[in-house]
């Protein structure tokens, strides 16, 4: 499963190989309330056929009207505007009056679409430095910053995952939380020194891991663009693991559990040197409440909860599972350990 930037970037390097001409479009500045946020981007061909999206479809009705009328007929990329005057911000749904200003670059073997899937293709965080006098462009390896930068004729932006996620524990959530994290642009890394777990893991593209969870966590150095999750259920697994990224700068560490289980691995983590402060970071029980009763829907509550705190949502607007009510535990209750 691929995030959608890359969806574009394979689908665009595909076009252009089978010999369609094709362009770039890139969200490079927005005024006011706009759907899509700045960077992203959508490919268009020139039989009209478009992937991914800057506007969620009003702006990409236009584009693909003028490429049937007109084709492609760009030679070196263009900045555009969209919701200039009232009118325009009517015509294209943009809310409140909201502006939209766009790259479009068109592609060719200048545009170096296929080196740069290369590159991702190693999970490689890459520069990506576009001439907008001439088209010309420049990749280069880099560290997580900014995903867009605009000034002195030059567009850089950044491709690949900027975002990791350890999960502890190859079992099915784990599966269903790599592959949507995946899609989210995390590089995953799963660990599991189980034979019988690690035996059964089928994930493409996801890292797994032979090595003890804390060991990884130490040799991964986390940083504030990291995630831990713990799903083991098993403390000696769990803990140490979860000792170690609350004492670094991860943005989340969670693990699942029942509320009486967090409670008493919040007492053993005290035992083993883990300030309050500290404590007082990690996630438990994991999620935002959704009412999940699936393993695919306590991933999608477990990352609900790690895009909150990335994207920096105050906690009061979080509803928690450990706010949640009671459920009743059953046998049929697959998901007892995490709203309960």
């Amino acid at each position: 499963m691929d995030s959608i930037d890359l969806e574009v970037l394979k689908t665009s390097a595909a076009w252009v190989a089978a010999g369609h001409r094709a362009e770039l479009v890139t969200v490079i500045k927005t005024w006011g309330s706009s759907p899509r946020p700045i960077g992203a981007t959508l490919a268009i061909c020139d039989d009209g056929r478009v992937v991914g999206s800057v506007s969620g479809g009003c702006i990409e009705d236009d584009l693909i009207a003028r490429v049937r009328e007109q084709g492609i007929t760009r030679s070196v990329p263009e900045v555009v505007s969209y919701g200039i005057t009232a009118d325009e911000a009517h015509r294209f749904g943009l809310p409140c009056g909201g502006t939209i200003e766009l790259a479009i670059e068109p592609l060719g073997a200048h545009s170096r679409i296929a080196e740069l899937l290369d590159m991702l293709e190693q999970r490689q965080l890459v520069e990506r430095r576009l001439d907008l006098a001439t088209g010309a462009v420049q990749l280069a390896h880099t560290t997580a910053g900014n995903v867009l930068e605009l000034g002195a004729g030059q567009l850089t932006t950044q491709h690949g995952p900027r975002w990791r996620l350890l999960i502890i524990g190859a079992g099915q959530l784990s599966r269903f939380l790599a592959q949507i994290a995946t899609a989210m642009d995390y590089h995953v890394t799963v660990c599991d020194p189980r034979e019988e777990y690690r035996a059964g893991w089928q994930v493409d593209g996801v890292q797994l891991v032979h090595a003890m969870p804390d060991d990884l966590v130490l040799e991964m150095r986390l940083d504030h663009r990291s995630a831990v999750v713990a799903l083991t259920h098993d403390p000696k697994l769990d803990d140490l693991a979860l000792m170690e990224a609350l004492k670094s700068d991860a943005f989340y560490v969670g693990a699942i559990g029942s509320r009486v289980n967090n409670a008493k691995r919040r007492e053993r983590l005290v035992q083993f040197d883990v300030t309050e402060a500290q404590l007082d970071k990690l996630h438990g029980p994991i999620g935002l409440y959704i009412g999940s009763k699936t393993p695919a829907e306590i991933a999608i509550s477990i990352l609900a909860e790690m895009t909150a705190v990335k994207n920096g949502v105050p906690a009061a607007l979080q509803v928690k599972h450990a706010a949640s009510p009671e459920a009743p535990s059953t046998p049929d209750a697959p998901n007892a350990c995490v709203v309960t």
